[in-house]
């Protein structure tokens, strides 16, 4: 499975990016009920900051806000599913141990360490885009600052005598 697929099913839940246990189910092809029995079975495996249940607040908002496949829109709303986190991802490589399961949990690790990758680059651009923007702000000013020089330089020239009146400059004679 490439991991850009993978990337697509990671959401953003409680500052933690998190698997639904439905996707890892249709990842490993097992059942989801297979996959949290196992859980359930090693469930001091699976501490709080590996794995928790969603609220049915935010199994809600998760179903407005992203594309709903027919598998989540057809799951029971007041059963919530479970969000693994790329600890507890981890962590179901112990728990599951079929081939399939190892070779997934390689391609979903993966996809975690592309996003991670991806976010301190865009947080690097971000800041070079700060920083030129900061940049620009000090040009502008300097620049403004060099056009009313020129616009008060011609306003003197504007109100100097004519030419006919200046005092002349250069080599004079007797």
């Amino acid at each position: 499975m490439e991991i850009v697929h993978i990337q697509n099913i990671i959401y953003e839940l409680r500052n933690e990016k998190v698997i639904l246990d439905f996707d890892l189910a249709i990842l490993y092809e097992i059942e989801t009920k297979a996959l949290n029995q196992a859980v359930k079975r090693n469930s001091n495996r699976f501490p709080n900051d590996f794995m928790f249940r969603l609220t049915v607040a935010e199994w809600q908002n998760l179903m407005r806000s992203q594309n709903v496949t027919a598998s989540q829109a057809k799951r029971n709303i007041k059963i919530t599913p479970f969000a693994f986190t790329e600890h507890g991802v981890a962590m179901l490589a112990s728990v599951l141990k079929s081939d399939k399961a190892v070779k997934m949990n390689i391609s979903i690790v993966r996809a975690f360490i592309a996003l991670r990758q991806f976010t301190i680059n865009y947080q690097t651009l971000s800041k070079e885009i700060i920083e030129l923007k900061n940049i620009a702000a000090s040009h502008n000013i300097q620049l403004n600052e060099i056009y009313s020089a020129i616009e008060n330089l011609l306003d003197e020239k504007v109100e100097r005598k004519s030419w006919d009146e200046r005092e002349r400059i250069g080599f004079k004679t007797n």
